[in-house]
């Protein structure tokens, strides 16, 4: 069972944790009733998404032998705030995966098998939340030094 504990400190601001003592400080926005001074709980679910993701795909990726040498994720969230409660109507995932030789196809699938197979956070979003993905398989380039050109 995981359990997380959070704490107010002030205004709008919450401090939260995990039985392995990991902090994380969120907040609203200054414009609004808090100060801006951590993360809303909202963006929470999409670094979720986007770590739960990267973590099955990195791991799928390495047992193809595909040659990974970086991941990143950039994640955006449409929200539907017509009424209450408001949440993500559309969430954007752009996957950019860096290595040596990597088969779009073995991206597709390993994107695939996160999303409806492995990943806990996308399992717990409603049928309401559509989510878009898309992957980009940058070719990696080995830094040449001073000393190694010709």
């Amino acid at each position: 069972m995981d359990i997380v504990n959070v704490r107010w400190t002030k205004n709008r601001q919450f401090v939260g944790w995990d039985s392995k003592g990991h902090g994380i400080v969120m907040d609203t926005p200054a414009e609004g009733t808090g100060e801006g001074t951590g993360w809303r709980p909202v963006e929470l679910l999409l670094l979720g998404l986007a770590g739960c993701t990267g973590v099955d795909i990195v791991s799928i990726l390495e047992k193809k032998r595909e040659d990974v040498r970086g991941v990143e994720i950039e994640v955006h969230g449409e929200p539907f705030v017509d009424d209450y409660p408001h949440y993500y109507e559309t969430i954007e995932v752009v996957y950019r995966v860096t290595g040596v030789g990597i088969k779009p196809g073995s991206v597709a699938q390993a994107i695939e098998l996160s999303e409806e197979k492995y990943c806990s956070v996308k399992g717990s979003l409603g049928p309401q939340c559509n989510v878009i993905t898309s992957f980009e398989i940058i070719e990696f380039e080995p830094q040449i030094g001073p000393k190694d050109r010709s």
